[in-house]
């Protein structure tokens, strides 16, 4: 008994060479008319065979046609679609070739028409692949106009964008079924970079100008509310704890990227960490930390000994005396209040940097107060370059992409160049940054640590640190001096005097 048989696209020119899913004519209000093929379309295979229950991929002939159509016809089109279409958002093997063409020709801005894509293509070999000539004429007759050329690159964005999630959720499906000793949480984290990876693919091309009224009235609003403070050394962003830098800075603004660098042992570390104490434990701002090189642990002892000014050495020995548990205690409950936390992951990318802080600012509403990074050499890069350089210009675009979105203030702590040993006075600078071209760019505010008596045992600047802004995008640079308490890993401000019945041998 003969079986009912059913169509898929066949392989070969002669589909192709029927215009546009052979309706005649010119198309007419495509946008009412960006179906896939049908099974009209598809040639003869038996229902009976697997491939009879696979679902086409997400695609619109019509509109990639479209696209190329108006494109050969009205090259001063490509404007209007560069930002949303790229060549491997076409479905048809034969439309990549075909957009690529265009583009190569248009980016010499040489004509790029039927004649000149068809000698394009006849260099390069191509012209059976993309479809041959007859196909160039009937995209180019067959398009009425490129006046609604923008909407049908959409459209064909949209389904690329369809057909990757697809692909992702095969794959995660996949991993779930195969989990190759990986536990659900790993998983999990890989399934949201998978897909936050699409999302970041889309974030240019929904991008535009912005009109200079809406940004008058935004700026001149936060101008007045400013002028109505009733403190003008009020801060306007979030509070470091450190007056000085605080009067310099205005605090720390959201979505800077802010480098906090320096030479091993002046304090980088410290110094953050005092920032965010101060932000999750006075702020009651959540605060979440990326420790790539020290454990959680580790860091909580040092915030033992910074918020209840113990003694590190005390701590690490258990040699506590009677006066230390009341301070423990209270530094304990001060932090146990505070809404701050810590990833000790090594080796983070930046992609999956961005998607756990996402995921922690989604449980406060969107809201973060601070983001630290320790450190970002340690960080790797989510591509395949060798160079460091290259590799770290990668991350250092992402987090500022990153505070951008959240609207947050991003430490992200920097090795200093062993250049800096080489010279008499070590005080660092701009040109010490390891790495530093795309870091010097992409951070708003950048400031160095810089212990005298680490170099100079007998420095009259001794128990004092200095924080050199050596680039403010939005302010002032200089130094401010701050105060060096090492058995407590602290710093505060320079006019503070600790009590000395507080501080231990």
């Amino acid at each position: 008994m003969l079986r009912r048989q059913r169509r898929i696209p066949t392989a070969g020119i002669s589909l192709l060479n029927r215009p546009f899913s052979h309706r005649k004519g010119r198309l007419k209000n495509m946008n009412d008319s960006m179906n896939d093929y049908t099974s009209d379309d598809y040639p003869e295979y038996e229902e009976s065979s697997p491939a009879a229950n696979l679902p086409l991929p997400p695609h619109s002939v019509e509109a990639e046609q479209s696209v190329l159509g108006g494109l050969l016809l009205e090259n001063s089109a490509w404007d209007r679609i560069a930002d949303v279409v790229v060549g491997e958002d076409f479905y048809r093997h034969e439309h990549r070739i075909i957009f690529r063409t265009i583009t190569a020709l248009i980016n010499e801005n040489r004509p790029a028409d039927v004649i000149t894509v068809q000698e394009f293509l006849e260099r390069s070999d191509e012209t059976e692949a993309a479809g041959g000539f007859n196909y160039l004429i009937s995209l180019a007759q067959n398009t009425p106009s490129a006046a609604n050329i923008r909407r049908y690159a959409e459209i064909v964005r949209e389904r690329a964008i369809m057909r990757r999630l697809a692909e992702v959720g095969t794959e995660i499906a996949r991993n779930a079924y195969n989990p190759e000793g990986r536990d659900a949480a790993q998983l999990l984290d890989e399934a949201e970079n998978k897909v936050f990876q699409i999302a970041e693919s889309t974030a240019k091309s929904k991008q535009g100008f912005l009109q200079l009224p809406d940004l008058l009235q935004e700026v001149v609003e936060r101008i007045d509310m400013l002028y109505a403070r009733d403190n003008p050394d009020e801060v306007t962003g979030i509070a470091t704890g450190f007056v000085d830098l605080d009067k310099k800075t205005s605090g720390l603004q959201p979505g800077d990227l802010i480098i906090v660098a320096g030479r091993p042992s002046m304090g980088k570390t410290a110094f953050s960490l005092n920032i965010a104490e101060h932000v999750a434990v006075e702020g009651k701002l959540p605060v979440a930390i990326f420790s790539m090189e020290m454990g959680g642990a580790q860091l909580v002892m040092r915030m033992l000994g910074s918020v209840g000014r113990l003694d590190q050495h005390v701590l690490k020995t258990g040699k506590l005396q009677d006066e230390h548990w009341g301070r423990l205690n209270e530094a304990v409950i001060k932090l146990s209040d505070a809404p701050m936390f810590i990833d000790e992951t090594a080796g983070l990318t930046a992609l999956e940097l961005r998607a756990r802080a996402r995921r922690l600012a989604r449980q406060f509403n969107g809201r973060l107060g601070l983001i630290v990074i320790d450190y970002l050499q340690l960080m790797e890069s989510s591509g395949r370059t060798d160079n460091r350089a290259a590799a770290l210009g990668e991350i250092s675009r992402s987090l500022k992409s990153l505070a951008k979105e959240l609207q947050v203030p991003i430490i992200a702590l920097s090795q200093l160049s062993r250049s800096v040993e080489q010279r008499t006075d070590k005080r660092p600078m701009m040109s010490d940054l390891r790495e530093s071209g795309a870091i010097e760019q992409d951070a708003d505010l950048i400031m160095f640590m810089y212990r005298d008596e680490y170099y100079n045992p007998e420095s009259q600047m001794k128990g004092l640190a200095e924080c050199i802004i050596g680039k403010h995008r939005n302010g002032p640079v200089g130094k401010i001096h701050l105060t060096w308490m090492g058995q407590f890993t602290k710093f505060d401000n320079a006019a503070y005097v600790p009590d000395m019945a507080m501080v231990e041998e």
